[in-house]
């Protein structure tokens, strides 16, 4: 468990849980989901003192569920957003970020190592709470980013150290759902080598499971980033409800919020929309696959029809000639022979040519 001091002019880690509140700011306490079931009593205690509330028996159920879809509650004291994350797990196998020859490898890999874990926020007037997976680098991201915004190490401009609990909170869900880049980039070229795969008239693509799985995984997305998109949406609509602020600093505060919010939605909308193209684009993928397989099926089917119409008549003639009568034309001659192979060369000749200037015997191209 980490807990920090966050103000507009500086930025602190504390040793621990402080009795008091840190005069200015707002405390930011940021610990894994194990460690906040481990000391709950300890945090509920300490968001007792500072706030007068503590979290309610089913929010503190939420936070501890590494199952839960992303979504949004509220009391009178605090907001709770459950937000999933999107981001290639740590332990992802190397040949998912690796550019490898084995298309269905790396495509396996891609999808093994998507994560989903839900990070936990619980928005208090001046405490921020957040529970996150044991993996998760969100924490230590903020923490160093903030660190050196404290440090005036880095330039003032849009960066600045977030004022409020809530500023903080978009920041990091913000953070989270632009960290969906990196996983597009390797669902779109792991999911492009497979349909390079289904599409490829030399290979003979049999593993569908491989296939069902991907559409397994883009559901998943899918299910999830809806879920993000309405606890967002929830999270818009209750911000609108607040009371109006008096000050024009606060009024500001809130307008940034508001804008933040809307932000976060739209980045929310583009993953969404881009998951659903990869999810088209596989179902195309498959369809393709199989009208390419049927048309091969067609030019097979038409090539051995023509060689059955050529070879016909061929058997007709050869079948006349091996009919036992003693008196037939050209038996008992010596050009008997040659005259009948050239008539069925003739015969086969012809027929070849009118096959293919009726273009039965035409090559589709692959």
């Amino acid at each position: 468990m980490r807990v920090f001091h966050v103000a507009p002019d500086r930025f602190a880690e504390l040793d621990g849980l402080p009795e008091q509140q840190p005069e200015g700011g707002f405390v930011w306490v940021g610990c894994a989901r194990s460690e906040f079931e481990a000391r709950q009593a300890e945090v509920q205690a300490a968001l007792q003192r500072w706030c007068g509330a503590a979290l309610v028996d089913l929010h503190v159920s939420d936070l501890l569920n590494a199952q839960l879809p992303s979504h949004y509650d509220y009391t009178s004291w605090y907001d709770l957003l459950v937000f999933r994350r999107l981001a290639p797990a740590a332990a992802a196998p190397a040949a998912a970020r690796a550019d490898t020859g084995h298309a269905l490898v790396a495509a396996r890999a891609a999808l093994e190592g998507i994560d989903t874990s839900p990070v936990g926020f619980a928005v208090f007037d001046r405490v921020l709470l957040t529970v996150h997976p044991p993996d998760c680098a969100v924490r230590e991201h903020f923490a160093q980013r903030l660190a050196a915004l404290g440090a005036g190490s880095e330039g003032r401009g849009s960066a600045r150290i977030p004022t409020t609990a809530a500023d903080l909170m978009l920041r990091m869900v913000n953070h989270m759902v632009d960290g969906y880049l990196e996983l597009r980039r390797l669902l779109t070229r792991h999911l492009g080598q497979l349909q390079h795969a289904l599409l490829d008239p030399r290979s003979r693509f049999v593993d569908w499971r491989l296939l069902l799985e991907a559409r397994a995984a883009l559901h998943l997305l899918e299910d999830t980033c809806e879920d993000q998109r309405s606890a967002v949406q929830e999270w818009i609509d209750a911000l609108d409800e607040w009371p109006d602020e008096t000050e024009p600093e606060r009024r500001r505060e809130r307008e940034l919020l508001r804008v933040r919010s809307r932000d976060v939605q739209e980045h929310v909308e583009r993953v969404l929309a881009h998951v659903r193209r990869l999810e088209q684009s596989a179902g195309v993928a498959v369809q393709m696959h199989f009208s390419a397989l049927g048309q091969r099926t067609n030019d097979i089917m038409r090539t051995l029809t023509v060689l059955t119409a050529v070879f016909l008549p061929l058997n007709l003639i050869t079948g006349f000639f091996g009919m036992n009568f003693e008196f037939m034309p050209l038996i008992h001659t010596s050009i008997g022979l040659w005259v009948a192979v050239a008539v069925m060369a003739l015969v086969a000749l012809g027929l070849g040519w009118y096959f293919r200037r009726k273009r039965y015997l035409a090559a589709t191209p692959p």
